[in-house]
Parts: C-alpha cells; sequence; structure tokens
C-alpha cells in the first residue's frame, strides 16, 4: 500500500461521536480547518481522561513559539445525568503545522507526533482535507529520513522506529520513562507494520531487503546531511521545550481547570476554580499547595 494510501486510511478511523461533536465545537470556536484527533484515547476508543486534539486554523505561518495550548470541559448528555468530557488542545496554523512536518522547522514535536496515529475527526472541507493528509506524508517522510540515519545499517523496521524514538525522546525534555518507545511501538503494531518502506518509497530513498530486514541505500554523504540536520534540533529541543513551558505559564487557557481535575484525580481532593485562581494560576498555587498539604495530613491521622 503506498503512503499517501496509508495515511488516508488512517486518517479516515471512525471515533466515538461524542468525540466528533467535541471536535466541531472546537472547530467552530477557533475558525478552524480541521482538528486532529490522537493519543491514547483514539488507540483504546476510551472518553475518560482528557482528550487530546490539533486544531489547525487558516492564515500564514505564524512566527515565534507555537501552538498555544488550552484545556475545555464539554457537558456531553449523550448518558442520563450527562458526562463531563475533557481535552487538551494544541492550536496553530495548517501551514505552520504543515511546514513543520517537512521538518523546515526547528521543532521535533510536529513530525515525531504525527507518524504515530491520528484520525481527522473534523475538516471544513476536502481541500482542507488534502492538505491535512499532506502534512502528515510529510510527517512520515521526514521521520523515516532521520530514522535511516541514525538506525543500524540494516535491521527490521522496528529497529529503525526504536531507534528514530529514542533519538527524539533524548532531545526532549519527558517526563516518561525509558523504553516509551517500546510501548509506542506495541501498541501501534498495525500502524507501524510496512510504514517504513512506504515512506522511503514516497521520498524516493531506495533499500534492500533481507527476510524481514531493511537495508537502505543512503550514501555516506546522506546520512551525514541528514544528521547534521538532526543535530541543530537535537541541540534545541530542550531549550525549545522549557521556552514553551514558560511561555504556557501565561498563557494556557484553562490551566485552573486542567490543573485541579488532575489534583483531583490523582489525590481525591477537590480544588475549587474562584475567579481568582482562574486568572492567576501561578499565584494561586501556594495556597492550593498548602491545601493539598492539610489534606493529606489529615488523611494519616
Amino acid at each position: 500500500m503506498s503512503l499517501r494510501s496509508r495515511v488516508h486510511a488512517a486518517l479516515s478511523r471512525q471515533v466515538d461521536p461524542a468525540v466528533g461533536a467535541f471536535a466541531a465545537r472546537l472547530a467552530e470556536e477557533k475558525g478552524a480547518l480541521a482538528v486532529l484527533f490522537y493519543g491514547s484515547n483514539l488507540r483504546t476508543g476510551s472518553r475518560e481522561g482528557v482528550l487530546d486534539f490539533y486544531v489547525l486554523t487558516g492564515g500564514e505561518a505564524e512566527r515565534g513559539l507555537w501552538p498555544t495550548v488550552s484545556y475545555r470541559e464539554w457537558d456531553h448528555a449523550e448518558k442520563a445525568g450527562g458526562e463531563t468530557l475533557r481535552a487538551k488542545i494544541a492550536t496553530m496554523t495548517l501551514a505552520k503545522f504543515a511546514q513543520a512536518a517537512r521538518g523546515e522547522t526547528i521543532d521535533t514535536t510536529i513530525w515525531a507526533r504525527f507518524v504515530q496515529p491520528s484520525a481527522l475527526v473534523w475538516q471544513r472541507d476536502a481541500a482542507a482535507r488534502l492538505q491535512v493528509s499532506a502534512a502528515i506524508e510529510a510527517a512520515a517522510i521526514t521521520a523515516a529520513r532521520l530514522a535511516i540515519a541514525v538506525g543500524p545499517d540494516s535491521g527490521t523496521e522496528e529497529d529503525y522506529w526504536r531507534a528514530l524514538f529514542q533519538a527524539t525522546y533524548r532531545a526532549e525534555l519527558r517526563v516518561e520513562k525509558p523504553g516509551r518507545e517500546d510501548s509506542i511501538l506495541s501498541l501501534n503494531a498495525r500502524h507501524f507494520d510496512g510504514l517504513l518502506p512506504a515512506a522511503l518509497k514516497a521520498a524516493g530513498i531506495p533499500y534492500g531487503r533481507e527476510g524481514d530486514r531493511l537495508i537502505p541505500r543512503i550514501t555516506v554523504g546522506e546520512r551525514k546531511l541528514v544528521r547534521r540536520w538532526w543535530s541543530r534540533r537535537r541541540r534545541m529541543g530542550k531549550p525549545l521545550n522549557v521556552a514553551r513551558l514558560a511561555r504556557a505559564t501565561r498563557t494556557f487557557d484553562g490551566a485552573a481547570r486542567y490543573a485541579a481535575w488532575k489534583v483531583e484525580r490523582h489525590t481525591g481532593t477537590k480544588i475549587e476554580v474562584t475567579p481568582f485562581r482562574e486568572k492567576h494560576p501561578i499565584l494561586a498555587a501556594p495556597a492550593v499547595a498548602y491545601r493539598l498539604w492539610r489534606a493529606k495530613r489529615k488523611n494519616r491521622n
């Protein structure tokens, strides 16, 4: 199957109707061109926890730090008594998303994230769908180029994808334990099966086969060029993560509600989201921490 066919099929994956309805609400709110759904909830089909969306808007590619991040809750009334759905939303222009997917920025998060499974759960029209599909194809090609540059001279598809994710995780500030790449590959085995040769073929990179092992026909000079390209992105990975985290403390819309939900989920302590805490989550943090300390002390006694 060609890369284009694979991407089209993957993006067309059916999702829970409630997820699609949530995406449509976000799209209307942002005036979006398309909405992508990804993460563990896509794989499991669960509506629990936090749903992950990328909302892609029109206009010229933004400069500076992106995407903007927000948190939304929606009381979905499909079930008797209602149900609260929660979502973390990254918003950026489709133009910048496509640029990043092609590897034209110093960012690694877009192509490394979207070589993994995602679903196009809302699009404005057929043109927007084609643009998103082309960007996801580009993400796979960008990832495949790096995979064969940092991977072995010959190996299984899994060997190359493992080398890729090990490299990208080391370049970022991550909270996951070592070996996260193994769970990505095992949980999404069907998605990655055949993806590397399809991406190499789409990129015009020749390769041979010996059983289940691939032998990319990449020259020493080509490998050096890709590694040089990667070297700058690897060096900038952690500083870029820090800059985005610092920006998020000022711009994360809904940060207080998101933090309150996380605290209650993990500790059982309910935190009231007052207007002050909603507007000033950083200033409110010490008081919230004190309340948590008191709650823990009370539980021990």
